[in-house]
Formats: structure tokens, sequence, C-alpha cells
């Protein structure tokens, strides 16, 4: 066998064991986001806070977001990030090219 395919091998082991051992070693585990650390602790901190503003869309609409319209203008948002992103970068790499030449 080839030192290539060897290599492959091991790689995909470890692949494969980073994603299954934690299934195992944190079981009963919760993860909470940073929303709801943030939450408990202005409740530990200020028991009677109240938010300076609300949402600009919950108030125009007078209810509060479905999930799939928050999940929709969050993609939405990551999209538009990645393209000016991606954007960008490939400005440079062809500013890199005319430089070059």
């Amino acid at each position: 066998m080839s030192k290539n395919k060897k290599m492959t091998i091991v790689l995909l082991i470890l692949v494969v064991l980073i994603a299954i051992v934690p299934l195992f070693a944190l079981k009963g585990a919760e993860f909470g986001g940073s929303d709801d650390a943030g939450s408990e602790m202005v409740e530990e901190i200020a028991g009677e806070y109240e938010p300076w503003f609300e949402p600009v869309l919950e108030t125009i609409l007078g209810d509060e977001l479905p999930g799939e319209v928050e999940s929709l203008l969050f993609c939405i948002q990551t999209g538009i990030g990645v393209g000016v992103i991606a954007f960008l970068m490939g400005r440079f790499v062809e500013r890199k090219k005319w430089v070059e030449n």
C-alpha cells in the first residue's frame, strides 16, 4: 500500500472518530446559545430589566416573527455577506494577475 493511501485511511479514521466520540463522551450535556446565557446574566444582575426598544419588524407587524421568517432573513444576510467577501477576494486575485503582467 502506498504512503498516500495509508495517510488517507488514517485521516478518514480520525475524521470518523472526531465525529463519533463526542456523541458518547458528552451524553446528557446541555448546550445553550449566547442569547440564553445573556438573558440569564441579565436576570441575575438586574431582575426587572426592561429592554430599551422593540425589534423593528415586530413593532410594524404587531406580532413576533415566525421562526421560518427569521431563518430566511438570517440566510439572506449570510448570502449577502458571503457574496461581498467573495467579490472582494476575486477583485484582489484579479488585481494581482493584472499587476504581475
